[in-house]
């Protein structure tokens, strides 16, 4: 392959930075380094210099916060998407929008390649090559991971120290971790034994349920059409709504999940997750529903969950189907607008209320007082018609002897 220019997806930690300096050894290319702003938390300007340092031509920050939490996050919100069960999709929404923002630096720059730092044995190899396939189906793709003989950490440590690179991994804190304002993953090292429990110290968000203040507090969740606007009853733009959920989420230890996950590629993978504010976004959107939706409504939207988190989780964000449930979900959000009042104590946050003006819920019918609306005997000839076809049934059994 001739290489001349690769934009490399670059974080400034370990493996990345010895990708970049591999790169320009193997190929003798012109590196590019892009680094997406997704509310990580980091230094970008140290990792401006450091990826300069370790010899990028460029380095493009790319400050996605507002698209990420507007265009990703709420639309997969929208959908209640969680993975196998307790998965809130945290790493798994942000790499499309990372990939993307490559692919456009790609073409702006002219670069023959892009390369990124997954290895051969995760999901985020396919997620980034499955966009930038999609968006640039010609495109030259790079993943080191797959073809050169550093296939250890301990040789890439080894590597980067004769480089000069500095190594952020240390044996207090022995495992990966990816970050961004949605939530935190940590994987692999100490984690890898699914029967250890996670060490306390290794949480960098949320407290712990035990040191979680002794007094519940109250929330309320303002949705428009499936989509937060407001936190008790202050309107808030996007980010800094979500901001504010994970404050107040984490200060009640509210988000935790530790969980071994079947991975695209076949694998079985423990990963633990923080996702404060998501975890109460979720369980809001999720209560607000249940007055808003329509019955056969919501169970055709239920039957997407499963499929519509899938799709996410393995990579397929820019495909046909993902865009066609995108429209079925969102047709669905059309009259979920109102409030919810959520209680936060010690990891809990539970519904303690829901209100909207486009509420179904009638309390002259579903009472159990004397009410209008509902006649009691009409209940009869409902079940008798439905418990026709049992009857035909057991009326058509043949007597056993």
């Amino acid at each position: 392959m001739s290489v001349k220019k690769v934009v490399l997806a670059y974080s400034g930690g370990l493996d990345t930075s010895v990708i970049l300096r591999w790169l320009i050894e193997q190929y003798g290319c012109e590196v590019i380094a892009y680094c997406a702003d997704l509310g990580q938390g980091e230094n970008l300007e140290q990792i401006r210099r450091k990826a300069l340092k370790t010899g990028a031509s460029k380095v493009v920050i790319d400050d996605l916060r507002e698209k990420f939490v507007r265009q990703y996050v709420f639309p997969m919100l929208r959908a209640n998407a969680v993975y196998e069960g307790s998965y809130l999709l945290g790493t798994s929404i942000a790499r499309p929008l990372i990939a993307k923002g490559q692919i456009e630096v790609a073409i702006k720059e002219k670069a023959d390649a892009v390369a990124h730092g997954a290895t051969g044995k995760g999901n985020d190899q396919v997620r980034f090559e499955l966009t930038y396939y999609a968006l640039k189906p010609d495109v030259e793709v790079i993943a080191p991971w797959r073809i050169w003989n550093l296939n250890s950490r301990s040789s890439l440590v080894a590597y980067a120290r004769r480089e000069g690179i500095p190594v952020p991994v240390t044996r207090a804190r022995p495992y990966s971790t990816d970050r961004n304002m949605f939530h935190i993953s940590y994987e692999g090292g100490i984690l890898e034994d699914p029967w250890r429990e996670p060490p306390l110290d290794m949480f960098l968000w949320t407290r712990p349920a035990e040191r979680a203040p002794s007094r519940a507090e109250y929330v309320e969740i303002q949705f428009s059409r499936g989509d937060p606007v407001a936190v008790n009853g202050k309107r808030l733009a996007p980010v800094t709504l979500l901001s504010q959920l994970n404050a107040l989420g984490a200060k009640h230890g509210v988000g935790r999940v530790d969980l071994v996950e079947n991975r695209y590629v076949g694998m079985k993978s423990r990963g633990v997750y923080e996702t404060p504010g998501g975890t109460l976004l979720h369980a809001a959107h999720r209560a607000l529903e249940s007055i808003t939706m329509d019955r056969e409504v919501m169970r055709l939207r239920d039957s997407l969950i499963p499929k519509y988190a899938e799709v996410v989780y393995y990579g397929y964000w820019f495909s046909p189907e993902r865009e066609i449930m995108q429209k079925i979900v969102d047709a669905s959000q059309e009259n979920v607008s109102g409030r919810v009042r959520l209680k936060l104590y010690k990891g809990s946050a539970v519904v303690v209320g829901r209100k909207s003006n486009r509420s179904l819920y009638d309390p002259k019918v579903a009472t159990f007082e004397e009410g209008k609306g509902y006649h009691q005997a009409d209940a009869d000839g409902f079940i008798r018609l439905n418990a026709l076809r049992l009857r035909l049934r057991r009326l058509k059994q043949p007597t056993k002897r």
